[in-house]
């Protein structure tokens, strides 16, 4: 019989697990009980220090976070770290913003890990990309604008670019971008030049589900020029959605 996901880990048992966008409160109950009751938690940036409240007093916490331009763990440091712990026999969580599996190399962890024979479960997390829209008031999907919708991450936008822009314009009327700060403007004009209209809205939620929340409203226009600017931790919402916001947060 399957164990349920929110059951104690077992020595040298390791859990992947989604922290979700931010809030505390956004947590999965499985994800809030491990936390509580483990021996190590493996955490990234983008993790609240909320969140990391959480642990026993006694729980070892290792940052291993990864953010664009500044000294980080790499990722093969980071499986060797949670092999190692395992080995020693510790219970171990590995804390992840959002959901491992979206842009959070859950499975190249879940891989490394079920090479070395180690036990490990996976607690799914409420993903940004969907969570830091509707936190804002956007909807990433309304019956008015589009039947579907394509996630991205904003390091395709780079010169090594594996999209073909054109096609992806073609069939998504609506893009959410992860990690999608640094690359705006080059995003801005991919989109463009692959034939979408400069006057389309745009988006940038920041630091969604933390104290920090904001959202920006401009154009693709606007962030190609660099008038419209994204502060890291972004999510980016390009499409007519952006248009059917309702600010519900600060509405009287």
């Amino acid at each position: 019989m399957l164990k349920s996901l929110d059951s104690p880990l077992e020595a040298g048992e390791v859990a992947l697990v989604g922290a979700g966008p931010g809030d505390v409160s956004l947590l999965t109950f499985a994800a809030h009980k491990l936390i509580s009751d483990c021996d190590v938690i493996v955490y990234d940036a983008l993790v609240s220090d909320d969140i990391l409240a959480l642990a026993h007093d006694k729980a070892e916490r290792i940052s291993a976070g990864k953010r664009g331009g500044r000294a980080s763990a790499s990722q093969e440091d980071i499986c060797a770290t949670l092999i190692a712990l395992a080995k020693q026999g510790k219970r171990v969580v590995r804390l992840k913003g959002g959901d491992p599996f979206v842009f959070g190399r859950g499975g190249e962890e879940m891989r490394a890990l079920a090479a070395e024979n180690i036990t490990f479960r996976v607690i799914p997390g409420i993903t940004s990309g969907v969570a830091a829209p509707a936190l804002a008031g956007i909807p990433v999907t309304d019956r008015t604008t589009n039947a579907t919708l394509a996630f991205l991450t904003g390091h395709e936008a780079s010169e090594k670019s594996r999209m073909d822009w054109q096609a992806l314009v073609a069939a998504f009327p609506v893009l959410v971008f992860y990690m999608g700060a640094k690359n705006l403007p080059q995003i801005a004009m991919r989109l463009t030049d692959a034939g979408l209209s400069a006057n389309t809205p745009v988006a940038i939620i920041h630091a969604a589900g933390t104290q920090d929340e904001s959202c920006e409203i401009g154009t693709l226009q606007e962030a190609k020029s660099k008038q419209l600017i994204a502060q890291s931790p972004a999510i980016v919402v390009v499409g007519d959605v952006v248009d059917c916001r309702i600010d519900w947060q600060n509405k009287s």
